[in-house]
């Protein structure tokens, strides 16, 4: 697979050289981004509206062709 590393993965890498145990990085991301959340939903109660509502995709359909079922073999 061709995928990019997003910052969790030099975080975890830190957090790996400091000795804290693998379990805990889910957690430490999620804390990390509490803020971010936090700020999200203060800005929805503010203004109840969509944050892009012109916002329309019009590229391919995504995902496989689906073949209907009375012509599948």
């Amino acid at each position: 697979k061709n995928l990019n590393a997003n910052v969790d993965f030099y975080s975890a890498t830190v957090y790996y050289s400091l000795g804290i145990p693998t379990d805990l990085f889910t957690p430490i991301f999620a804390i990390a981004r509490c803020s971010g959340w936090c700020a999200h939903v203060l800005e929805q109660l503010e203004d109840n509206r969509l944050y892009r509502p012109l916002s329309e995709y019009i590229g391919e359909p995504p995902g496989k062709k689906v073949i209907p079922i009375d012509q599948r073999p």
